[in-house]
């Protein structure tokens, strides 16, 4: 029998490459500065980024219908959607959505690739279109700000990054009640915000957590979520194929690449030099990319296809005299001289697959009932036996109006014969659009009618204003004579 003697003391093994863009080989974060290449798409992503933040911060406030754009009222258990309104029974209709974004996201990442994190993600566009500029407005140019971190506390460092955090609580404080109002609607939060903290100390509380939540995130956290937390960028090795585009540099032109100017450039051109690859080696598409890669290492899970890189390396181009394009969007088949097929089989079978999705969906939506009906058995006795001899049976009959119109509603039995309902409220029970009614009651049938059975077959008749009627089975238990 042998045992083992540790002969000395290794240590933890150094990591001999840095896992991720953001963490240094002993596991410390490295933090970025990202400079901004204010390029043409980046001017694009500016339009597009401030637009889908008005749409963002719109749409608990817009109202459709009489209510809120999107609503998602988990507590009411109603969920609007652009004036249309889903509730639990809709299991098939919110299935079917949740089939619908998936497959939109497959055949947008087999097409587009990233499109979404660079272009649309509220994570970008949050962060590079406003979090990121109030940075630079109170600490400067990224490689003054970088100097600064370093150096020593002083009181314009103190101001600087006291006035850039006030904007920021102030900032995610208004998201914070956004991403809430998406929950309980803008009208309701008013309310709660006006009122004393005692009496909706829970949404203080909410609110509160949000607000700390968001701030981290994009004060603290930021590329992190991208490269960390986030799982799609991991999802991208099976959603994307060959063909698929992306944000990409070129190696068959820009290598073998070297630092040179402009001067050495023409006399390559003019075969008074070797000619190299037109990668001058500058380094501008690493200082301005968000999550600190370098695209020319070839398509990483980090690259959110921002552009960042194609705006830094097409000034640079132009700076050269060189034609832009060495980073560009394109697909791994072209970079590779083969042609980008946009129809294939993928592409294909998500296409049917969403219009399928769709067209049941349509379906499904235009032909719902305009009333859901309900018919259950109240708790307490199965049955009582009045002094008549009739037999009566606790029933609850619940209503949801799917209509935009004010209805009501008459409850009446079918069979058996010389029964009768008696609900608790009076009759026809009014019900309000897109609200729910319960009406609780008796049904009262001759004990005759349970002559050699314990339960008899009955059956509803609900009757609505507008003419529509549902009709729902129901079991009435007794005396079996």
């Amino acid at each position: 029998m042998s045992s083992f003697i540790p002969t000395a003391d290794v240590g933890i093994l150094d990591s001999p490459e840095e896992v991720l863009s953001t963490l240094r080989n002993d596991g410390s974060r490295r933090w970025l500065y990202p400079v901004p290449s204010r390029g043409r798409f980046w001017q694009r992503r500016l339009v597009v980024g401030w637009a889908l933040i008005v749409f963002f911060v719109s749409l608990p406030i817009v109202r459709i219908a009489g209510k809120p754009a999107v609503l998602l009222d988990v507590a009411a258990r109603e969920f609007t959607f652009f004036g249309f309104t889903f509730y639990p029974t809709d299991t098939f209709l919110l299935l079917l959505v949740g089939i619908a974004i998936l497959v939109s996201v497959a055949l947008v990442t087999a097409l587009l690739g990233r499109v979404w994190c660079g272009w649309a993600c509220p994570q970008t566009v949050y962060l590079e279109f406003f979090y990121r500029p109030v940075e630079r407005f109170f600490e400067g140019a990224e490689h003054v700000r970088a100097r600064r971190d370093a150096g020593p506390w002083t009181l314009d460092k103190a101001w600087r990054k006291g006035g850039k955090w006030a904007v920021y609580v102030a900032a995610s404080a208004l998201l914070a009640h956004t991403f809430t109002a998406y929950f309980v609607g803008w009208d309701r939060l008013v309310t709660w915000m006006t009122g004393p903290p005692t009496e909706h100390w829970g949404y203080f509380v909410l609110a509160a957590a949000t607000t700390g939540l968001v701030l981290f995130d994009f004060g603290y956290f930021r590329e992190q979520m991208c490269t960390i937390t986030c799982p799609y960028g991991r999802f991208q090795s099976i959603l994307l194929d060959p063909d698929s585009m992306i944000v990409s540099y070129d190696p068959s032109r820009g290598e073998p690449r070297a630092k040179r100017g402009k001067k050495a450039i023409a006399q390559e051109k003019a075969g008074e030099k070797p000619p190299l690859g037109d990668c001058i080696d500058c380094g501008s598409c690493v200082r301005t990319c968000p999550t600190g890669i370098d695209i020319r290492e070839g398509l990483q899970m980090e690259c959110i296809a921002c552009t960042q890189c194609i705006d830094a390396c097409d000034s640079i181009m132009d700076a050269v005299d060189l034609p832009r394009g060495l980073i560009r969007y394109t697909s791994e088949n072209a970079i590779e001289g083969k042609p980008t097929r946009v129809f294939r089989a993928r592409t294909a079978a998500y296409g049917l697959l969403l219009v399928a999705v769709a067209t049941v969906f349509t379906v499904a939506l235009t032909t719902r009932r305009a009333y859901d009906v309900g018919v259950g058995r109240g708790v307490g006795q199965p049955f009582i036996e009045l002094a008549d001899g009739t037999v009566g049976n606790q029933i609850r009959v619940r209503v949801r109006n799917q209509t935009a119109t004010a209805s009501a509603f008459r409850v009446d039995l079918l069979t058996p014969e010389g029964g009768a309902v008696r609900l608790g409220a009076a009759q026809p029970v009014p019900v309000e659009p897109q609200q729910q009614v319960r009406a609780e009651g008796f049904v009262v049938v001759p004990g005759a009618a349970f002559e050699g059975a314990a339960e008899v077959a009955a059956v509803v008749r609900v009757t609505f204003d507008d003419g529509t009627v549902e009709v729902v089975p129901f079991t009435l238990l007794g005396p079996s004579r």
